[in-house]
């Protein structure tokens, strides 16, 4: 894979895109697609969570499960 850096002008035109883009030359013809990378969810405004703002603070709060010494402990013994 070649990489290439943009210009600001350029990257101006890319970075509000999130969907796949077509690039064409002056005439017209197809000189290959943009797909731009995906970002972590909170940079991406389509994403939303299927949790509300209640529901995850109160999963942040609840605390179970086992420590993280425990577990490794038990994995060294399998």
């Amino acid at each position: 894979m070649v990489k290439r850096i943009l210009d600001s002008a350029l990257l101006g035109q890319l970075a509000p895109s999130n969907c796949t883009l077509e690039i064409c030359d002056p005439s017209g013809h197809t000189v290959g697609y943009f797909h731009p990378a995906p970002g972590r969810p909170q940079e991406r405004p389509s994403a939303r969570s299927p949790f509300s703002d209640e529901e995850l603070q109160r999963r942040r709060q609840q605390r179970s499960g086992r420590p993280l010494s425990e577990i490794l402990e038990r994995l060294e013994r399998s």
